[in-house]
């Protein structure tokens, strides 16, 4: 049998990576160390012989907030569970507790409670400055799959998603960098490698990513969390006011208008600062419809929560549209 020598190829070198490619490079590794893939466990009870025993329930994302052992995550990733676990990139596990969390938000908080080496938090960016168009990227978990970065572009802004418990996140903001199962909690990030937002969802009929992905802007990350690390959760602001739903779609039918019907105003509230006026019941026992509000500062309402959300997202209210006796009244303070 005769023997003939191996032809290898020979290797072409490159020339150096293009600035866009270094800078995705730089982006992932000083971001990398912050983003933790989290375990989550729920209680089994066994059918045989009653004994209770955790078993391991999904997986998701989250990231160091600072150097006390707080990690942001989605609340869905942690909603069901009894405990979570951690792991770090040098593959360090932790147990970790829940400090508190915002369902309205899809945002928790969770500690490690034993003396870590916290790597340094993301800096943070902003969200009130972003463009459809700007470059992000997403580091998480999908599928557990560990530390995986995704790029992509903001496709849209302020976007909302409405969940199947009922509660609706608003001010999202959509991408197309691949978001995945697993992907949840963890950082969306700018070019800058600043904290632009948490991955919270995807849209997909299949359940994999189909291009749209949506995240919580860090504004909203850095207005809530400080509040679940104090008080272990999020109050959303109010005007002092209650109604009745039932009294809503009444109105709303008989009216052909969205807005909440003001059934009692608390005392020295923005209510009751405001003018509002609630509804009442006459001699006679019969329902006389109060003011019914209709805006804030131009931002249409039509429940408590849409109350809140705007309250949050304007700040000091300047304005309030009012459906009163007929008419569309504008009371400013």
């Amino acid at each position: 049998m005769s023997h003939r020598e191996l032809d290898y190829r020979p290797i072409v070198p490159r020339s150096e990576l293009g600035a866009e490619e270094q800078n995705t490079i730089e982006v992932f590794q000083r971001a990398r160390g912050s983003v933790v893939f989290i375990t989550t466990l729920s209680q089994v009870v066994n059918p045989w012989n009653r004994s209770v025993f955790e078993a391991p329930a999904g997986t998701g994302s989250g990231f160091f907030w600072d150097a006390k052992g707080h990690i942001v995550t989605n609340y869905h990733v942690i909603q069901r569970a009894s405990a979570a676990q951690i792991r770090l990139t040098d593959d360090r596990t932790y147990s970790a507790s829940l400090v508190g969390a915002s369902p309205e938000h899809d945002l928790a908080v969770l500690r490690v409670q034993s003396s870590l080496d916290a790597p340094a938090p993301i800096p943070l960016g902003s969200s009130g400055d972003l463009r459809v168009g700007q470059k992000v990227y997403a580091i998480g978990n999908p599928f557990g799959l560990d530390y995986t970065l995704t790029t992509g572009i903001i496709s849209a802004l302020d976007r909302s998603l409405s969940e199947e418990t009922g509660q609706t996140i608003r001010d999202l903001i959509q991408t197309d960098a691949a978001i995945n199962p697993g992907n949840s909690g963890g950082p969306l990030l700018d070019s800058a490698g600043r904290l632009i937002g948490i991955n919270t969802a995807i849209y997909s009929p299949s359940g994999a990513s189909a291009g749209i992905g949506f995240a919580v802007p860090v504004d909203t990350i850095a207005r809530v969390v400080p509040r679940l690390i104090r008080d272990g959760s999020y109050r959303l602001p109010d005007l002092g006011l209650t109604t009745d739903q039932r009294v809503n779609k009444w109105f709303a039918s008989r009216f052909e208008r969205q807005g909440v019907a003001v059934l009692s105003v608390s005392p020295d509230s923005p209510a009751a600062l405001f003018g509002l006026i609630p509804a009442r019941i006459d001699s006679n026992q019969s329902f006389i419809l109060g003011d019914v509000l209709l805006a804030i500062d131009e931002t249409p309402v039509k429940s408590l929560m849409d109350i809140g959300h705007a309250l949050e997202s304007h700040g000091k209210t300047k304005t309030l549209t009012i459906f009163r006796k007929g008419e569309i009244v504008e009371l400013s303070r």
